[in-house]
């Protein structure tokens, strides 16, 4: 049986758990969830996307969106506007209200960052972020992703 503890595809599958652990954690904490979180992050990279769009980003089922978008909504972080060009569809835009918002979920990005590369030296956390984006490079042109970009 061969040693997984060196494997690379193993190592990037348990910190991305570890992470997503610890972020979930954090985000109780300020009562919102990981999920929220991301919806925050990507409309703020790409405001105007559908439930429908998110959702393919997020691998949930767009009625999942849906739950999570009420509840950013309600918060007054979120609001839904109808696609101009199709009545039938709502784009998501972030309010005025997310952009402090946002701001605080940076420092705590900033914050898990430095926890979990906290003894790793400068030089060598610059070359892994230069492999992982080369390896996504890699997979998104091996068969585009939907909603993913290089």
């Amino acid at each position: 049986m061969p040693d997984l503890s060196r494997d690379l595809l193993v190592l990037l599958n348990d910190v991305a758990r570890l992470v997503r652990t610890v972020a979930d954690r954090k985000a109780r904490a300020h009562s919102m969830t990981r999920a929220q979180w991301m919806i925050l992050f990507r409309l703020r990279r790409q405001d105007g996307l559908t439930q429908r769009e998110l959702a393919e980003v997020l691998e949930v089922e767009p009625i999942t969106v849906g739950r999570l978008v009420d509840r950013l909504e309600t918060r007054g972080l979120v609001e839904r506007r109808a696609d101009p060009r199709d009545r039938r569809v709502w784009r998501l835009h972030l309010t005025a209200a997310a952009p402090s918002v946002l701001a605080e979920l940076d420092a705590i990005r900033v914050e898990l960052d430095a926890e979990a590369t906290r003894d790793v030296p400068p030089e060598l956390r610059e070359a892994t972020v230069e492999a992982l984006l080369a390896m996504k490079r890699n997979l998104l042109a091996a068969g585009s992703l939907p909603g993913e970009a290089a």
